[in-house]
Formats: structure tokens, sequence, C-alpha cells
């Protein structure tokens, strides 16, 4: 019976797979903002382990794609990578939250965790392995910057938004 009932999840999950990959871009990110939640309504918090950036990478595109602006994807994509993988490497936090706002002419990551040790933006040598990320940050977003909570920081990126 056990490997019976493991074959039928096993079928079960390979036709849930094909339906995600066969649904449009908007019904996809839809689906995605129900299941894991919606930043720009509400903090999403997600589990602080390196398998969590590649949520919160999905989770921004899903919005960007949400509010018309996928021309900011690949870089927004690649700095929420970063502030995450700060959270997760350098906090000791078991848990992190991710929020997306949006006003005229710009964009706001933000990611909040419990820590309020400051990151810290180090000069970066061509050889250099580690510590690129807030260089990154520093040279592909607008603005960036750390607000100290009264329980921990938000480190968080800002995009200029052309509006048409």
């Amino acid at each position: 019976m056990v490997g019976r009932g493991g074959s039928e999840q096993a079928q079960r999950a390979s036709i849930t797979a094909a339906a995600w990959v066969s649904m449009p871009p908007d019904r996809y990110d839809a689906s995605t903002l129900v299941l894991l939640g919606n930043p720009s309504l509400d903090e999403v918090r997600l589990t602080s382990r390196p398998e969590s950036a590649s949520t919160a990478r999905r989770l921004t595109l899903a919005v960007l794609r949400l509010w018309a602006l996928p021309q900011l994807g690949e870089d927004c994509e690649l700095l929420v990578s970063e502030l995450v993988g700060n959270a997760v490497r350098h906090t000791g936090a078991r848990t992190f939250g991710l929020r997306m706002l949006r006003r005229r002419g710009w964009i706001r990551v933000e990611v909040r965790d419990p820590s309020r040790a400051l990151p810290c933006l180090l000069p970066v040598r061509e050889l250099d392995t580690s510590g690129r990320g807030l260089f990154l940050v520093d040279k592909l977003s607008d603005r960036w910057g750390v607000d100290l909570l009264p329980r921990g920081k938000t480190t968080w990126f800002e995009k200029r938004v052309v509006e048409r």
C-alpha cells in the first residue's frame, strides 16, 4: 500500500507541475502571490534559509509583472537576492520579511530582519569571491539604505520608474 500511495502522489505532483509550466505568466504570478503571499499588500515572512532567496525572487518578479514593470525584473531580482542573502548569512534570524512598495516614480523593496547590526559596504577588489552584495546594491539601485527599528532593521533599495 505504501508504494501505491507514493506513486499516486508522484503522479499528482507531475500533473500539478505540468499545470504550472503551461500556465500563462499572469496566472502563474497570481498563483504565486496567492500561495506565498503578496509583498505589495503585506509583509511576507520567509524562513531564513538560502533557498528563500529563490522564493523572494519569484515574489519580486510576480509583483513587478502585476505592476506592469517587467523591465525592472532583472535588476530587482539580483538586488533582492543580495538583501536576502545578507539577512540569511549575517543575522542569525529564523525568519525575515519581504515587502514591496510603489509610489509615483519609484518602487521600493524591503527586507526586514530582527538584527540591529548594520550592513557594511566594503571596497571590492577584482579577485574577491564574496562581499560584493552591497556593492551591487549600491551600483544597480537608485537609492538604498537601512532603517533601524526598535527590534531589528529594514534594508531597502529603490528603483526609479518612468511613468508612461
